[in-house]
């Protein structure tokens, strides 16, 4: 049977605006707002913070669109990189996405599902070992066997839980549960709250991670149909939803359980839970999470594994990771890779460190990414240009500026990491000449 050269574009609307929204909803929706809350002590100012970071990550959508209309292939940033910037820039991204952040980013939401699963089901501390691990197992078997199979799984589970999210919201005020009286006054500062500055600095990270993901689905534009009318779409409404829910989630915890009651963030899960449903409070909070997570899980193990394969394609990379599964027409090995390297963070169980000196060069690869729209041989003739580049630009220097003030040796050292990437990409650069000679050698009669 030959192998497909290029995948098949399967997913629709609704998968697409999953994987915006998959990454980006998930462990936090849950734990963020209520630390968010409590530092800064206000509900207007918890507000202006989620509307700031939105405007911003709307801006990046925008910007993201345009990309992927351009360039509708597997990848994302890989391919946005290498057209604005070269191989190498690229390279460096794709390095430490597959290196790195891919895989400690499953490895986390893997060990957070846990404790979830052990509050609804009582298992085994054996089970409990291996649960993260078969976590990550089945859904590399889902990937693995189709797009379209891992697409309607994948869409289903983020749509679901959007729905989920907006139906708790329904409840806490069609119940009388929750009570406008809980946010006033909206404006005032409640005894406890931090020092402003720090305050605003670190819901303003806490904010950019929480909505951190709404680019995966430029990773999948080469498997979307209808790629130049879909992925503008899936950006802007994937966003505005992600945005949507944040609001009203927040909003509807702090009226049912008001600000100066929050002691912690698992605590607080434990008291919204309470609050609305009562003892079976917890069980169905932790159903939530989990949907959550699941969803989120899903659309980081389908996007993934994608620029592995771009990068494969285009010879920088080993090239077993660029060939498409005979049936199933996915990215088969790449999918494989992702799956492993995150199990052997998982065995490390180093990914928490991972993320923190992650962090700061993915911050990095975003701006540059945005910043590509400005290096395009064809000039961008859109509404919101150059606008939009400009505010996402502003958006990120201001976050990174923020992580380096907080804590500098984690973004040091990431960059550190990102860099030693580029004495592997020298072995892929002299193995072209030589790859290309033996090429031409079976070509001659």
């Amino acid at each position: 049977m030959s192998l497909p050269l290029e995948p098949r574009r399967q997913m629709g609307l609704a998968s697409a605006v999953a994987v915006v929204t998959g990454q980006s909803i998930a462990l936090g929706i849950f734990l963020t707002p209520a630390a968010m809350a409590k530092s800064l002590g206000s509900p207007l100012l918890l507000a202006a913070v989620w509307c700031g970071m939105a405007l911003v990550a709307v801006c990046g959508a925008l910007c993201y669109s345009e990309l992927a209309v351009r360039f509708p292939h597997a990848g994302g940033e890989y391919v946005y990189l290498r057209e604005g910037y070269g191989g190498r820039v690229a390279f460096l991204y794709g390095w430490m996405s597959a290196a790195v952040i891919d895989p400690g980013l499953a490895a986390a939401l893997s060990v957070g599902a846990v404790p979830y699963v052990q509050s609804i089901v009582t298992i085994s501390p054996r089970a409990v070992t291996f649960l993260p691990a078969l976590i990550l197992v089945c859904l590399g078997i889902i990937n693995y066997a189709g797009t379209r199979l891992s697409s309607r799984v994948m869409a289903t589970a983020n749509l679901l839980k959007i729905a989920v999210l907006f139906a708790l919201v329904a409840w806490a005020f069609v119940s009388g549960h929750a009570t406008t009286a809980n946010l006033l006054p909206l404006a005032e500062r409640r005894p406890g709250s931090e020092a402003l500055f720090g305050a605003i600095a670190g819901a303003t990270v806490n904010a950019f991670f929480s909505f951190g993901g709404w680019w995966e689905a430029g990773k999948l534009a080469g498997e979307v149909r209808e790629p130049k009318r879909t992925l503008p779409l899936a950006f802007t409404v994937g966003v505005l939803l992600v945005t949507a829910v944040y609001l009203l989630v927040s909003f509807a915890f702090l009226s049912v359980v008001p600000l100066e009651h929050i002691v912690s963030n698992t605590a607080f899960v434990a008291q919204f839970g309470q609050a609305l449903f009562g003892a079976a409070g917890g069980k169905i909070l932790s159903a939530c999470v989990l949907l959550s997570v699941a969803g989120g899980l899903m659309a980081l193990t389908m996007a993934a594994p994608r620029v592995y394969y771009a990068m494969a394609k285009d010879g920088a990379f080993f090239a077993v990771f660029g060939r498409l599964h005979p049936r199933f027409g996915t990215p088969a090995n790449a999918v494989l890779l992702q799956m492993c390297g995150a199990l052997l963070v998982l065995c490390f169980g180093a990914f928490d460190r991972i993320l923190a000196y992650i962090i700061f060069s993915a911050i990095c690869f975003l701006a540059l990414s945005v910043a590509s729209l400005f290096r395009l041989k064809e000039p961008v003739r859109r509404w919101w240009y150059p606008a939009a580049p400009i505010v996402f630009l502003g958006g990120s220097a201001v976050i990174a500026l923020l992580i380096l003030m907080h804590d500098p040796l984690p973004a040091l050292i990431g960059v550190a990491v990102v860099l030693c990437g580029d004495l592997l990409r020298r072995r892929f650069v002299s193995a072209k000449p030589v790859a290309a000679a033996e090429a031409a050698e079976t070509t001659l009669p």
